[in-house]
């Protein structure tokens, strides 16, 4: 069975649509309109081997946050359809990641249950196009949209660096935790559902 999810979003600000395999090689196409975020999310392909191609057309004549908000949501929701019922997954992943002088740390439960805490700030205000507090909303669209329990956190003195440690931390988490468990058969839960 393929793990993979279409998304299509419209509103008045942005037009998105994700494809998403979270069984994939790490290919992916990224188009956004902002440099860095498309260097995060090629990075967040690759590191979590996940498949994606995502194109926005998003209003940056007023500045990144609905653009990088909305994709975030979108992917939040391609995770989730493409999760299904959850059933067989490790369910529970935590990764660290240095980039340098950075680390960035992420404790992930493919819960169905949303929820984010962050801890930590970044250097500086921007790197390119991108703002650097947008990062940390990034996962919380992404968590609370694909109903994940996510706790992260940076810390470094280049935003470039914490931010780029922060995705990879992200898709390794992700990638730990949705990957099927061979010992189990059903729900990772005494509920019998996620």
């Amino acid at each position: 069975m393929t793990r993979s999810a279409t998304v299509t979003r419209e509103t008045a600000e942005t037009t998105v649509e994700i494809s998403l395999t979270i069984d994939g090689d790490g290919e992916s196409t990224v188009e956004t309109g902002i440099g860095f975020f498309d260097h995060m999310l090629a990075s967040f392909a690759k590191h979590g081997l996940f498949d994606l191609d995502v194109t926005c057309d998003g209003d940056l004549h007023i500045d990144d946050h609905h653009t990088i908000e909305d994709v975030a949501i979108t992917l939040g929701e391609a995770f989730d359809e493409a999760l299904g019922d959850r059933a067989g997954i490790r369910r529970f992943a935590d990764r660290k990641v240095p980039l340098d002088e950075a680390v960035g740390s992420v404790v992930v439960d493919v819960s169905g249950r949303p929820l984010f805490r962050f801890d930590g700030g970044f250097s500086q205000d921007s790197v390119g196009e991108f703002s650097s507090t947008m990062a940390a909303h990034f996962c919380r669209s992404l968590a609370t949209n694909a109903g994940l329990t996510l706790h992260a956190a940076v810390e470094g003195e280049n935003a470039h660096h914490e931010i780029e440690a922060l995705f990879k931390a992200l898709a390794r988490a992700l990638d730990d935790a949705t990957r099927p468990d061979e010992r189990r058969e059903g729900t990772p839960s005494t509920k019998g559902a996620l």
